[in-house]
């Protein structure tokens, strides 16, 4: 016979002292990014990278874009989920130096759904495909690095000229840019 009483005290005992092996309970941001990640639908110019698989509020993104100014490039994104994720955006870096009109020289990134434009019903799968898409057509007229906008802007060859410049490492203009051809 269950005595209902007895169980309510264990319960209240259990709840005063937990018990070795319980596990902390997860954050509303570890299930959000959880069922973000197995939710993927990954182009197959991405790989998503975990260095501590137990960790999933930190992870990477390379993306190989295979058309547009940068084909045959190997860029790779930082995400760090914060804990009011989804109410707020992940911080998404770029790890690799790029010439990009969206991209500065420190990573930083100009996509409006990491910013003005995010919504919680937004999800990774998301700012996939809308970092994948900077890379197919970069955007001039919402620049973080405006001398790459500009000549984007004024003379499209040019533009390719120093893209293809800093991706087989090299000087554009007085900056340096690391070899990122795969």
């Amino acid at each position: 016979m269950i005595k209902l009483f007895s169980l309510k005290q264990q319960k209240k005992d259990g709840e005063a002292a937990p018990r070795a092996g319980n596990q902390k309970k997860a954050s509303a941001a570890q299930l959000r990014i959880t069922k973000d990640i197995h939710e993927l639908n990954l182009p197959k110019t991405c790989i998503v990278d975990f260095p501590d698989p137990d960790d999933l509020l930190n992870f990477k993104l390379i993306i190989y874009p295979d058309e547009g100014f940068y084909r045959g490039g190997r860029f790779t994104f930082s995400f760090k989920v914060g804990q009011m994720y989804p109410h707020e955006p992940p911080k998404v870096k770029c790890e690799t130096p790029v010439y990009h009109p969206n991209i500065d020289l420190e990573g930083n990134v100009c996509l409006n759904i990491l910013r003005e434009d995010w919504k919680p019903v937004l999800t990774i799968n998301s700012i996939i495909y809308g970092l994948q898409y900077l890379f197919l057509e970069p955007n001039p007229e919402d620049p973080l690095n405006k001398e790459a906008a500009e000549v984007l802007q004024n003379n499209r060859r040019l533009f390719e000229q120093n893209v293809q410049k800093a991706m087989r490492g090299g000087y554009v203009g007085s900056v340096y840019f690391d070899r990122c051809l795969k």
